[in-house]
């Protein structure tokens, strides 16, 4: 998928873990791990609009599009 989410980087720059990001956005670990890791089908935006809350950053900080190799 050509979508890549980079909240890790955000989250480090940050210096938050993410047990304490979870409880900020009121999500379970388990799903924000599934939201780091890219693994999920979608983001909700509410929950999008708390993580540029918590982290101060906008929404192009954490999601980016890549063009996939046409090979």
């Amino acid at each position: 998928m050509p979508i890549i989410v980079n909240l890790d980087v955000m989250m480090a720059k940050r210096k938050i873990s993410s047990n304490e990001l979870a409880k900020l956005i009121d999500i379970t670990p388990a799903n924000l791990s599934i939201l780091k890791t890219g693994k999920a089908k979608a983001i909700r935006f509410s929950t999008l609009d708390k993580l540029c809350e918590v982290l101060q950053c906008q929404p192009a900080d954490i999601l980016e599009w890549r063009e996939e190799n046409a090979d």
